[in-house]
């Protein structure tokens, strides 16, 4: 069992998602509602950061401290002014060969901007492109975005996070199919952002795998996985680069969403939940790796 001491710190109606720390609080999302949250730990209290987001779900910072987010519903990737969020966002990608994308999920941006995302379809509807991929959006001259497919094996990919080095793309493949493969992947990265061949480090046969994941300063991944229905539950994997699990930790309601570091020195652990629920647990023996805000002490 896990050592590790779990405190509520929100609860809301509907799925959460994509946690990030900005410094001095949490933003979050409430996917289907459409808002943005930010949790302040003096005040201890969430309160609405932005509505009308267009279904958005993972969001990350660059290294300049502007937030990207993908806003599933909208079928769009876009860049916020953190100061500024009422303001209309940047977008980065809507489309792919004139086809409106699917629903845009998680993302990561590597230290040269470019900007990384995968395009699941988990609704009812049909796909709007035939496949679902993760991209690459790159900053070109004279002020545009252009978007490459950088995956080719993918069935439903999920989260996505890069090495310490930004040697290595780390991939959550998450279909929902019984018998769809359900796994861990890791992909070199090219100087001109695209990706090689894809290696499996962790398969998790039929139980649910991962939503999400985070870094640790130690080049570890944490990751969101497992629900009750099957296999050892739902739990907060820590993986070796490699693949091999390191440690388990059970979390205290089913289906975890997202994680990520936050507080003062990186050394708190939050976690979203599909039931609405974040938590947080402040010991987890981790300080995190984020692009922005850098660590202070």
């Amino acid at each position: 069992m896990s050592d590790w001491k779990w405190t509520q710190i929100a609860k809301h109606d509907t799925l959460t998602e994509g946690p990030v720390w900005d410094g001095s609080g949490l933003l979050y999302n409430e996917c289907a509602a459409h808002r943005t949250f930010r949790w302040d730990p003096k005040t201890r209290d969430s309160t609405i950061w932005r509505k009308d987001t267009g279904g958005a779900n993972g969001q990350t910072f660059d290294r300049q401290g502007q937030l990207y987010v993908c806003e599933g519903d909208a079928h769009r990737v876009v860049k916020l002014d953190p100061e500024n969020p009422t303001e209309n966002p940047v977008v980065i990608s809507n489309d792919y060969h004139r086809n409106s994308l699917n629903w845009p999920n998680d993302i990561a941006v590597d230290q040269r901007g470019r900007v990384y995302f995968t395009d699941p379809n988990y609704t009812t509807a049909h796909n709007n492109l035939e496949h679902e991929s993760v991209y690459m959006s790159e900053h070109t001259f004279g002020g545009n975005w252009n978007t490459l497919r950088v995956t080719y094996d993918t069935y439903k990919p999920n989260g996505v996070l890069f090495s310490i080095d930004q040697k290595t793309l780390f991939i959550a493949d998450t279909p929902n199919g019984t018998n769809d493969p359900k796994r861990l992947l890791s992909y070199p990265v090219n100087d001109d952002g695209t990706l090689g061949e894809s290696q499996v480090l962790h398969d998790f046969g039929h139980g649910r795998s991962i939503d999400g994941m985070t870094l640790t300063s130690t080049g570890n991944i944490l990751a969101t996985a497992g629900s009750k229905l099957a296999g050892p539950g739902p739990m907060i994997y820590e993986f070796a680069s490699s693949g091999r699990v390191v440690s388990t930790h059970p979390t205290p309601v089913d289906n975890p969403t997202n994680c990520t570091f936050g507080g003062s020195s990186l050394n708190i652990l939050f976690v979203t939940f599909s039931g609405g629920e974040l938590y947080m647990v402040e010991d987890v023996g981790h300080t995190g790796h984020l692009a922005y805000p850098q660590r202070l002490f």
